[in-house]
């Protein structure tokens, strides 16, 4: 059972509703234009594509059900629905971590090794690490669950929450729950602070170049792009790390609903917009989709 839910439900269930249309709405149209568009059939764009396609899976494990459960007396989910939506839920956020490390090494390589990027990015090379993100995620998501399924609980669990997630689910088992905790810092290293580590370096890399770019306009739109890019990330990684790496001390109910809101809901809703929906091939596409007028940019350039 949930508890987390406060008592103004219908402001919450408008707030996510709307939400989650626009996330749907965003990510829907990136699948479509990257889909449509032969201008957008570049390595960037299958990544990004595959992006959307994680935050729609992202939003739909949650927010419906939190819908649904804001229109509730009790919010109460079977033991096995917790369970597949705690699968899902970290298969999602462990297969975006990498996917994001991947998206900010092809700028690197697209930027800083122009000349070695059609051999570092091919589509071969593509497929696979898409394919990769997919399986990682989905691997690590199967560890947490298979430990989390092994817990007892003394009574009815009562989380203090929206979801059902791994953190919380593991304040109210009467079990050892040790094995999971280690688990969770473990993943925190390997799903969270490598990607992490990785974007960090690729990005560096991305404005040492850019600032050696002669004309200050394309400077500053290179540094616009990037700097918007890794503000995202680093939201997401930061929230993401606090969620599942938080010491029990300073665990409150109200700050990891907070937290968990961020990185599973609304993020989701702003990846298009930052990474996508600003670039000027993206809105070129749109255009031309949508009224038949404008022509994108060179299918070379990147976000």
């Amino acid at each position: 059972m949930l508890l987390g839910f406060p008592h103004s439900r219908p402001l919450l269930f408008v707030l996510f509703l709307a939400i989650y249309l626009a996330t749907l709405l965003g990510n829907s149209a990136i699948l479509a234009l990257v889909l449509l568009d032969p201008h957008l059939h570049s390595p960037m764009y299958f990544f990004l594509s595959h992006l959307s396609c994680l935050d729609i899976c992202y939003s739909s494990v949650t927010v419906p059900k939190i819908l649904a459960n804001a229109l509730r007396p009790q919010a109460v989910i079977s033991y096995y629905g917790c369970l597949a939506q705690m699968f899902f839920l970290m298969g999602c956020a462990g297969a975006e971590c990498t996917l994001l490390a991947v998206i900010a090494y092809n700028c690197y390589a697209a930027i800083c090794q122009p000349l070695r990027y059609a051999h570092a990015m091919s589509w071969g090379v593509c497929v696979v690490a898409a394919t990769g993100c997919w399986l990682w995620g989905m691997l690590d998501s199967a560890v947490h669950t298979l430990l989390a399924s092994r817990l007892s609980f003394c009574r009815t669990a009562r989380l203090q929450h929206i979801l059902y997630d791994v953190p919380p689910l593991l304040r109210v088992a009467c079990s050892n729950t040790r094995p999971s905790e280690v688990a969770l810092h473990a993943a925190s290293v390997f799903v969270g602070l490598s990607p992490f580590l990785l974007v960090v370096v690729s990005y560096l890399h991305i404005l040492a170049t850019i600032l050696r770019i002669p004309v200050a306009t394309s400077q500053r739109k290179a540094f616009s792009t990037c700097s918007a890019h890794l503000l995202m990330v680093t939201l997401y990684f930061v929230t993401a790390n606090l969620n599942y790496n938080r010491p029990s001390s300073s665990y409150s109910p109200a700050a990891h609903m907070l937290v968990s809101a961020l990185y599973c809901i609304v993020t989701p809703m702003l990846n298009p917009l930052i990474y996508s929906l600003r670039n000027q091939e993206v809105r070129g596409a749109l255009r031309k989709t949508a009224w038949g007028q404008g022509t994108p940019g060179s299918p070379g350039s990147n976000a």
